[in-house]
């Protein structure tokens, strides 16, 4: 039997540490050495080379004696090409390593002809890579001799090889088409004599990180690396351990929770009641085994933001972070533990996943849990600057803000107390826009706002232009959101080609409160005023379409303001007996009541949708239950809550609403084989989201005969028997069948659900979609109900830039034989679209389509099938490559029309790209360098939008891969 180079120098020449380490301080200076696999490093020798050559022959041709001959000189040839490969490369000397050598040994027996001889010695190869794997579960590798690690105490050691093979082979556990060997051997290039502990564990996560591309399941490796490094840290802070593996977090794991709650309140980070818990029955039931189900991203986001820290040190570990979030939510339940490990099993699962907030701040001393308010801000100057304070202490607590502007008197309107006129709106926005920016959310996000107004302001002309980068800077807000709040009647004038009216509302108050045929009655009344006695003094009249595009043309050009829909939101509200809906949130998916004595307070949270497809269908069982425990944990953050402002706890108070979402759509579909552009895409959004409205609406009834129904429920739709989708009916009425296409069809049984909610309910609103951003990267899943942003690309945060690629395409171009180097060069030509990539089949591009290449269609289709089993709204962003003018405008006008609450982004493709110089040309390769015909997203200046135009270059109004919103995620 042969050997390989590894097998020599492992063994006569190299028997000792010691050895190597005397055989190495006598190496001359620019000697080549060898890094051999346990750790140590010897001087480079061709003799091993020849031995290892000339028994790979002999195995193959025997030891004849005219075959001698012909193996003496071919292996001294051989020899000296590999050898000669070494010396061309580093002629002053460096270190190899021994996989190296065998790869050139194994390249130069296939370019010399020699296939039997190389595909022999390629198998021996991986047989002893088995056997070797084998061997280091039961013998630990020496210690290495030439590179020491300088530890936090200053004290220096020899690099354990032992617990670098133990952390590396823990990490690829389980995992298929993943290289630990690898993965060391990069490593030890990086490292040197005295290096640093924590240099360490950043060159194994930059090593595994740099291989995500060419496999995914790299990223699970990479998180694993970056758990040790967590582990160590956290473990040493609580003093449970120095440092563990991930088989000794079994044990760990019950041993840090009831420190690290200790620690917590002792730092005054923990609220004390954590302490009351039966802390040794949830440190049973924690399972470290979830440790490994993060991606890269998803564990260094929550290890850079989430995990609670203490000057600069993370005293958190994963589970025990999923736990506390638990125990925060338990927290005044009877059977606290019990509860508490039901919702931690459902957060460590991944199978749904609280809001941001709610990860932040469960079982801390100020637990602000939820996730957005929405106010009405006031016609006088002292509401307006409470209003405004009341947005800073909502921002200083991680609350994402929706501001109803429509009362403030416009520019011109009189002023009676000072006898003057008003600056209207928008100087005051520049105020809202700068306290934004100045509270931060305590440094963990950035604060956030977005300022609402409806069509009819005499305000709407310049308020529609506060993002443009060119006019009066002091009438400009740069860094908050805008959005229109559209009554149904302006749309109707659009598609008849009417004129418009502007108001100031300090005229026309009631027009405010009024949704519907009352709004178009009391609007066209003072329409009428207009035009007899002077009655209205401040209006102007436009043509409804001149407006509308404004509105597209300024969304085209700065990405605001979004546009949203009064009356849909209203009519279909369930609790439009006790009040309106004034605006949307942060991110246009919560619709709630608010007034000067209620500010509306929303509690998000989103089902993991890929978790409950099994067998390439919805588990509706599975789904049934992680819904009811859901329903029930966002129900206790109502009761739990911290509210800054007494308003937020008067409105949540009494009507209890929560925001149950849904998350990882896009995966759910491609783990069906199943398009996002195609009609089956757009039935599984329906047939999904009745599935978790069905049992939402259930679980919020079993809660009421339980806890009660909410304050007032009297009088709300559902005090009527009236769902979601039966609301859809009272649109269509309201705004007339010319004006509204929607689909009404149901499958499951709804009529036991409609008896039972008259007897009462629990929440006023239960189901909304949020973008979901953070906790998608979280889980590892695409985010909220969008389509793939691109199959391959770099992903920017606040935790920095990440390697991201679709795992299920690559899966599929692996079962077909198509995925390799080549490949890789032509997804990242092609900015992560597989569609002009020949050898790809049409199946694979119409299934792995990106959301450019979706058409707009499908996405308002889906939404508009999703819009009537769902309470509130969704936050849905619209795709649009080569975006026009037209394109807007059928776009916008199709959201209408299909019955859509609200829309979100605008996110658009110029039709120009950027030349690719950094991808390597191979002759094998689909592309070449110098190629001008991929997509990029550049900003550009949009003229004013013609709604017959051609293409006009657009410009992504936020960027998807760094979203600036969280507070709805």
């Amino acid at each position: 039997m042969h050997t390989d180079t590894s097998r020599e120098n492992s063994q006569a020449n190299a028997p000792q540490a010691t050895d190597d380490s005397q055989s190495l301080s006598a190496t001359a200076p620019g000697q080549l050495r060898v890094i051999k696999r346990n750790g140590t490093v010897v001087p480079y020798t061709d003799d091993k080379i020849t031995v290892a050559i000339t028994k790979a022959f002999l195995a193959v041709e025997g030891g004849t004696a005219a075959a001698s001959s012909r193996i003496h000189e071919t292996v001294e040839r051989l020899t000296e090409q590999v050898s000669a490969t070494f010396k061309r490369r580093m002629p002053s000397g460096g270190t190899i390593h021994i996989e190296e050598i065998q790869d050139q040994v194994e390249l130069a027996l296939m370019r010399s002809g020699e296939q039997k001889v190389a595909r022999d010695y390629v198998i021996y190869r991986e047989l002893r890579s088995q056997e070797r794997k084998r061997e280091s579960i039961d013998t630990p590798a020496q210690p290495h001799p030439s590179i020491r690690v300088t530890h936090l105490d200053g004290s220096v050691a020899p690099l354990d090889m032992g617990r670098l093979d133990t952390i590396i082979r823990e990490a690829c556990e389980g995992l298929a088409e993943v290289d630990g060997a690898l993965i060391q051997k990069e490593t030890l290039k990086n490292l040197y004599d005295g290096v640093a502990q924590s240099d360490v564990s950043t060159a194994l996560v930059m090593t595994a990180r740099t291989l995500v591309e060419r496999e995914p399941n790299y990223s699970y490796v990479t998180a694993r690396l970056l758990m040790d490094n967590i582990r160590a840290e956290a473990l040493n802070y609580l003093g449970v351990a120095v440092s563990a593996t991930h088989h000794e977090m079994v044990d760990f794991y019950a041993q840090a929770l009831p420190a690290y709650i200790a620690k917590g309140i002792e730092l005054e980070l923990l609220n004390p009641v954590l302490a009351t818990f039966d802390l040794e029955k949830l440190g049973k039931a924690i399972n470290h085994e979830r440790d490994q189900q993060f991606t890269y991203l998803g564990l260094q986001t929550l290890y850079d933001r989430y995990f609670i820290h203490k000057d600069g040190v993370r005293i958190e570990l994963p589970q025990v972070f999923f736990m506390r979030v638990a125990m925060g939510l338990a927290i005044e339940e009877e059977q606290k533990e019990d509860r508490a490990i039901e919702f931690y099993n459902l957060l460590s699962s991944f199978d749904y996943m609280s809001s941001t907030p709610t990860l932040f701040n469960a079982g801390t001393l100020r637990p602000q849990l939820s996730s957005c308010y929405l106010t009405t801000v006031p016609d006088d100057l002292s509401g307006i600057y409470h209003a405004i304070h009341d947005n800073a202490m909502l921002s200083k607590f991680a609350g994402g803000l929706g501001n109803d502007w429509t009362p403030v008197r416009s520019l011109g309107a009189y002023i009676k107390g000072t006898n003057g006129k008003s600056q209207g709106v928008v100087p005051f926005l520049k105020v809202v826009n700068d306290t934004a920016v100045a509270v931060n959310q305590g440094g963990k996000r950035k604060g956030a706002v977005c300022a609402y107004l409806e069509t009819w302001h005499m305000d709407i002309e310049e308020f529609i232009e506060l993002r443009k980068n060119t006019g009066d800077d002091r009438r400009r807000t740069h860094d908050m959101n805008t959005a229109n709040w559209i009554p149904d009647l302006f749309m109707k004038r659009v598609f008849d080609d009417g004129q418009w009216t502007l108001f100031s509302p300090s005229e026309v108050p009631d027009l405010h409160d009024l949704t519907g045929k009352a709004f178009e009655e009391r609007y066209e009344y003072y329409e009428a005023l207009t035009q007899y006695g002077g009655k209205i003094k401040l209006f102007k009249t436009i043509q409804a379409k001149d407006l509308w595009r404004k509105m597209l043309s300024m969304l085209f050009e700065t990405g605001h303001p979004w546009l949203t829909f009064k009356d849909p939101c209203n009519l279909r509200s369930p609790q439009q007996h006790v009040g309106v809906v004034h605006s949307s949130n942060l991110c246009t998916e919560i619709t709630l009541n608010t007034n000067k004595d209620e500010i509306a307070v929303c509690n998000l949270g989103s089902i993991n949708l890929p978790n409950h497809i099994k067998d390439g269908k919805l588990d509706t069982a599975k789904l049934e239950k992680t819904v009811n425990t859901a329903v029930r944990m966002l129900d206790n953050v109502i009761d739990i809550n911290y509210y800054s402002v007494p308003q937020a706890r008067n409105s949540n108070f009494k009507h209890r609403p929560v925001g149950l979402g849904i998350m990882g759509f896009q995966d759910a579909l491609y783990l069906q084989h199943i398009p996002y552009g195609s009609d089956a895409a757009v039935e599984f959004a329906d047939k999904s989201m009745e599935a978790v409205s069905y049992y939402a609406i259930q679980a919020s009834c079993d809660l009421a005969d339980e806890r009660g129904s909410y304050e007032t429920f009297q009088g709300s739709l559902w005090s009527k028997g009236i769902l979601p989708l039966d609301s859809q009916q009272i649109l269509i009425e309201q705004r007339g069948q010319k004006y509204i296409d929607v689909d009404l069809n149901e499958s499951l049984d709804w009529a036991p659900v409609r008896a039972r909610v008259q007897k009462g309910i629990r929440n006023s609103n239960i189901m909304a979609i949020a973008p979901t951003a953070t906790i998608a990267n979280i889980t590892g899943v695409s985010q909220s109900i969008e389509p793939t942003y691109q199959n391959l690309y770099v992903k920017s945060n606040l935790s920095g830039e990440f390697t991201v690629i679709n795992p299920y395409l690559v899966r599929d171009l692996k079962a077909r034989g198509l995925w390799d180097s080549v490949m890789i060069n032509d997804l990242k030509y092609y900015d992560g679209s597989v569609q002009q990539i020949e050898r790809i089949p049409q199946e694979l591009k119409d299934l792995y389509a990106t959301a450019f290449e979706v058409d707009t269609k499908w996405i308002v289709d889906a939404a508009s099938r999703r819009q009537k089993w769902i309470d509130q709204a969704q936050s849905l962003n619209l795709y649009i490559a080569g975006a026009s003018g037209k394109k807007l405008d059928v776009t916008y006008r199709m959201a209408w029309y299909r019955g859509l609450k609200t829309t979100y982004y605008l996110r658009a493709l110029a039709a120009t790209s950027t030349e690719k110089s950094t991808i390597s040309t191979s002759k094998l390769n689909a592309v070449s360098n110098g190629g001008n015909d991929g997509l990029s997203a550049a900003p550009a200046q949009a003229p004013e939008v013609e709604m017959s135009a051609g293409p006009a270059p657009v410009p992504k109004a936020c960027a998807i891969d760094e979203p600036d919103c969280e507070a709805c995620q």
